[in-house]
């Protein structure tokens, strides 16, 4: 009875450690797998509050944490309850930055676009105001409300924004208070923005409201070339912008020149030639009609009498010539920078037909070549996306590729567990090719050097006795051809025949960019080195029982004994021999033994 005690403790003590080593081999496996993923997320479950940390509620019945704050609720509405809104809470609680990036934030671009407006204000307002007799007694007030509106603007930009710009200074980002005050005080900026606001106004009470005194505010165009910029660097289509600008400028040229013709008119007398204004219809437009025909020198203008008339219109007609030229010339550059891309484009393809029509290539091969120069410029609006990043800083262009290709790549089954800085190397590496449809990706039997990656469309896995039956279709995101990448000797060849169905983006990676990768991430490459083997023995099957030619295996069967070598065995076994053959007789028994 003691001896069946012992053994069924001894029973039970063996079964808890097997128990106590299996779970500690599972515990190994996580901890490994978590070290080589970082992305692996442990399975055990979060800590559960005690019971005794739980709120006490308080003597009137609620918890602490319930109580509605006082300030909840500022209206009731029958069944309706409403709270503060999210933005007044903002608003409220909003704290103006002690410093401002003027190249990204965009709160300052907001700024800069009131400012400019207020210069604008000034730029066409104050001629009109000095040359038409718009501005009277009746609405002198509207008029300086605005101006002085204008003033509080420039105001606010000086003490409040500009003193508060961010600058670089020895590749160091100055973000200090003192530091970005003084920085301004010494610029030109300053100095143009304080001759801008001269209080020029006091002389309204010798002169009167005279708008001429308020000519320096349009000295402020600093902030309207700063504004121009920021606003391009924002624009998905600066182009138009630019156009527009280009355009503004030649209609404010019109607009000056038809205010200097009333200034003239009236000079001379309201209708007392036949070249002045002769004081009927809408003044303003009158003017500017014939400030567009002179100074576009369309021509059938009435002809100057007076000397002083002579000399205005040779100055107009010199200033409009110049003037048209160079908006032209102008015009000219920024429609040629916005479709310098198309103009690209139509270059290498006219270039390429020369070539083929030059060799006599057949129409059909012509025909594809023009279809794929189509398709790549109207898919992705270049031809070769590498051209566009060479001139980025290298980390620049791993924060793009990151954006465009991680979310693809890291799905792959063949990179997950490697090391995320090989994956940031290797995103660097992908190489963007477009296929038309019926085009061969690869075919069977061909050394595998690359791995595709779709991006966009779908390629077809053809197969069978005739080689056209579609075996399976991969669409966007899928990923073939990756054991070539890894594999040795004859497991690099293509197993089936890759068709484009339809037109196909591919990411491609060849296998030497890994290989130079890999040679920096070791654990990375015995990773993937393991991975490709699985992949390998599981898609590996010889095609008969009896040894028939199959596909490589990774690891090959172990060689038969030989048949002599197996009766001088027996042989020792028979007559009981002690010698080097029957230790090794008795040995190879212990090795099947084990085997079994």
């Amino acid at each position: 009875r003691f001896g069946s005690a012992s053994s069924l403790s001894s029973a039970v003590i063996n079964s808890r450690l097997q128990e106590l080593v299996r779970l500690f081999k599972e515990r190994t496996e996580k901890v490994k797998e978590k070290l080589i993923d970082s992305d692996v997320t442990s399975d055990e479950e979060s800590p559960v509050a005690s019971p005794a940390a739980a709120p006490v509620p308080a003597p009137g019945g609620e918890l602490e944490g319930d109580k509605p704050l006082g300030d909840d609720h500022y209206c009731e509405m029958l069944c309706c309850t409403f709270k503060h809104r999210p933005w007044l809470d903002r608003l409220k609680s909003y704290q103006f930055p002690s410093s401002i990036d003027p190249l990204t934030n965009l709160m300052y671009v907001l700024w800069l676009f009131f400012v400019v407006m207020a210069w604008n204000w000034n730029c066409w307002l104050i001629p009109v105001r000095w040359a038409f007799p718009y501005q009277t007694p009746a609405n002198i007030h509207y008029w300086l409300l605005v101006d002085y509106l204008c003033d509080l603007i420039y105001l606010l930009d000086i003490v409040i924004f500009q003193t508060r710009l961010q600058f670089v200074q020895g590749g160091d980002i100055i973000t200090d208070k003192k530091a970005m005050k003084e920085n301004y005080l010494r610029s030109q900026r300053f100095k143009m923005d304080v001759l801008c606001l001269l209080p020029l106004d006091f002389f309204y009470f010798k002169v009167g409201v005279n708008p001429l005194l308020r000519f320096p505010r349009c000295l402020k165009y600093m902030a309207f070339f700063e504004f121009n910029n920021r606003l391009e660097a924002i624009l998905t289509k600066a182009y138009i912008y630019r156009v527009i600008r280009t355009t503004a400028y030649l209609l404010y040229s019109l607009h000056v020149n038809s205010c200097l013709y009333y200034w003239a008119s009236a000079y001379e007398g309201l209708g007392s030639t036949t070249w002045v204004y002769d004081g009927e219809g809408n003044s303003y437009i009158r003017c500017y009609y014939w400030a567009v025909k002179t100074l576009i020198t369309i021509g059938g203008l009435p002809d100057p009498k007076t000397l002083f008339e002579i000399v205005f219109q040779l100055l107009n007609y010199f200033t409009g010539v110049f003037a048209f030229s160079v908006m032209i010339g102008q015009m000219r550059d920024v429609v040629g920078a916005a479709t310098a891309g198309q103009t690209y484009y139509r270059s290498c393809m006219d270039s390429t037909i020369k070539y083929m029509n030059f060799y006599r290539i057949p129409r059909t091969v012509q025909n594809r070549v023009k279809t794929w120069y189509e398709y790549t410029w109207h898919s992705q609006g270049m031809l070769d996306e590498s051209e566009l990043l060479v001139q980025l800083p290298d980390k620049m262009r791993l924060d793009i590729a990151i954006d465009v290709n991680y979310n693809i790549v890291s799905k792959v089954a063949l990179f997950q567990g490697c090391d995320r800085q090989m994956i940031f190397d290797m995103l660097k590496r992908l190489r963007s090719v477009v296929y038309l449809p019926n085009d061969y990706v690869c075919k069977k039997g061909e050394i595998g050097r690359e791995m595709y990656i779709i991006q966009a469309g779908q390629v077809q896995v053809l197969g069978g006795p005739d080689g056209k039956s579609v075996l399976v279709t991969l669409k966007a995101g899928s990923v073939f051809g990756e054991i070539s990448l890894l594999a040795a000797g004859g497991g690099n060849r293509r197993t089936a025949n890759v068709v484009a169905h339809g037109f196909a983006n591919l990411f491609i990676l060849e296998k030497k960019d890994l290989n130079e990768i890999l040679v920096h991430y070791p654990e990375s490459q015995k990773l993937l080195r393991k991975k490709a083997k699985k992949m390998l023995r599981s898609s590996n099957k010889p095609k008969d029982e009896k040894g028939g030619p199959g596909d490589p295996l990774i690891i090959p069967p172990k060689a038969d004994t030989p048949k002599l070598f197996r009766a001088a065995l027996a042989a020792t076994g028979r007559m009981g021999g002690k010698g080097p053959l029957g230790r090794l007789r008795w040995r190879l028994k212990e090795l099947q033994v084990t085997q079994e």
